[in-house]
């Protein structure tokens, strides 16, 4: 969607010459959106950037504690912060009925802050689940096996 959005008004940008009022809210909107919903699943998969000079050439343990430490001291701080201000900003724009100032259009801004909001918290959630997997791996040497075998494998079908 976001890229039809965009390609609609570069084509009546550039093209026509009828640039909209309504198509660069929406895609800061849309491309807003998408970006706070897949933190959580980009951290689930352990593909953020990170500097891996050291950390990739540790065994999984040595990971473990690096992460556990990182989430204790860096990550949950943080998280919490953004969430608790999130909240905020949040509540002010629905109490307000405020709009996003950005173009003439003035779209609402309660749903976009919504929408950080829970992208926020889900991303917290997964910390959290992900913290949980690093400290089962230090105490019991194993990673934790988040995912149930199908009745197919197990019975060797």
């Amino acid at each position: 969607m976001l890229v039809l959005v965009v390609t609609y008004e570069v084509v009546m940008r550039y093209v026509f010459t009828k640039p909209s009022l309504w198509a660069y809210e929406v895609s800061v909107i849309l491309g807003c959106s998408l970006f706070i919903l897949a933190f959580c699943y980009t951290h689930r998969y352990r593909a953020h950037v990170r500097v891996d000079m050291i950390y990739a050439h540790l065994p999984n343990r040595g990971r473990a504690l690096i992460d556990v430490f990182g989430d204790l001291f860096l990550f949950f701080p943080f998280i919490l912060l953004l969430t608790i201000n999130s909240w905020s900003w949040t509540w002010h724009a629905w109490a307000t009925a405020e709009k996003m100032p950005i173009t003439g259009w003035y779209p609402p801004a309660g749903p976009l802050r919504t929408i950080v909001m829970l992208g926020l918290g889900l991303f917290a959630l997964q910390g959290v689940a992900q913290f949980i997997r690093d400290v089962y791996l230090l105490i019991k040497n194993k990673p934790f096996e988040s995912q149930p075998i199908p009745a197919d494998e197990e019975q060797g079908v």
